[in-house]
């Protein structure tokens, strides 16, 4: 197999920082993630994906890159590799007399103490990096009736979760994990229930904690900011911070007016619907519409609309008969240009 320069995969330097060939490691990955990629060009995103995905798993550990740094192509074999003839390595001693001062003072400095100590035969281990997931913000779209109903309202999305078969770390043992295929995290759909506020306005933004992307090496996850969208639907209409609802009554109640318990956005509100009230007429409700986020309400219109109900016994079909033979034969206005001939 020919040996692979894990420096050249990753585009980095050899005395590039843990930051950088971080860095790197993220960028490529996103590049190159089989997800990313379909047909003839998934499988060899997905080879290009595995070489950088082993060039970051030896290289991001201080004491894996220093073995490789110093033996390349064998560093698997540690101590026990022979260099052929005519290659030469140097020696701690040959290293200090070169170069003057501590061996393991000379990686200290450059690459950190956990270098020092692996020179030094210190037993200490690297820790791996942990870092918080990025905060995820997504929009949701909810219709002017559940806002006004309250309580709660499921919904589904889709959420990044630490891979189940790896726990997050995108290994297993010194290979690429083949579920999340060394990303550390899948996504799945999730169902969540949301508490619709109290005071719901367009364009507020909820934080869900924990519902962003997954932590990094067992960090703590992102937060969701979800933004709120609402929407118009068969009965309510918004006009900014203001609602218009439609209100069905009888044409025997327009004739007496009567009273109706309508629900806003601030609650619930008995209306008085004046007597002779026309379909189309609109009723004003101060501060009983959405909140502006600011501490001020919108208004409420109640919109009068005359309808016929469902269903009508023969003595109220017969009522309805009379009372047109009683007088005019229908109303004027709008798209009829006059009465019945």
């Amino acid at each position: 197999m020919k040996f692979r320069d894990y420096y050249k995969v990753l585009g980095v330097e050899r005395g590039a920082s843990a930051e950088d060939i971080k860095k790197s490691y993220r960028k490529l990955a996103m590049k190159w993630h089989p997800d990313r990629h379909q047909g003839d060009a998934k499988e060899k995103a997905e080879e290009q994906f595995k070489g950088i995905s082993e060039a970051y798993e030896v290289l991001k550990d201080p004491q894996t890159r220093a073995k490789y740094d110093k033996f390349g192509e064998h560093w698997k074999e540690g101590q026990d590799f022979r260099p052929p003839p005519g290659e030469q390595t140097m020696g701690r001693e040959e290293f200090e007399r070169s170069f003057g001062g501590g061996f393991s003072d000379f990686f200290s400095e450059m690459f950190g103490r956990q270098y020092g100590e692996h020179f030094q035969g210190g037993s200490s281990q690297h820790a791996r990096y942990s870092y918080r997931g990025a905060d995820v913000r997504a929009e949701m779209r909810l219709s002017l009736s559940d806002a006004i109903r309250g309580g709660k309202s499921s919904f589904t999305l889709p959420v990044t979760i630490p891979c189940p078969r790896c726990g997050g770390v995108g290994y297993i043992g010194e290979h690429v994990c083949p579920v999340c295929v060394g990303v550390g995290s899948v996504q799945e759909r999730k169902t969540i229930d949301l508490k619709i506020p109290e005071d719901i306005h367009e364009g507020q933004t909820l934080r869900l904690r924990g519902l962003g992307q997954p932590g990094g090496q067992g960090g703590e996850p992102g937060d969701l900011h979800l933004v709120l969208h609402l929407e118009d639907d068969a009965i309510f209409r918004r006009r900014g911070d203001s609602i218009e609802g439609d209100l069905p009554i009888a044409p025997w109640e327009a004739v007496d007016g009567t009273k109706a318990l309508v629900r806003t956005a601030r609650g619930e509100v008995e209306v008085k619907i004046p007597a002779g009230s026309q379909s189309g007429s609109r009723l004003r409700l101060r501060a009983q519409g959405l909140s502006d986020g600011k501490g001020r309400y919108g208004d409420f219109y109640v919109v009068v609309r005359i309808a016929m109900p469902d269903s009508l016994t023969a003595r109220q079909k017969e009522l309805i008969r009379e009372a047109g033979k009683a007088g005019p034969a229908c109303p004027k206005g709008g798209l009829r240009q006059g009465g019945a001939s």
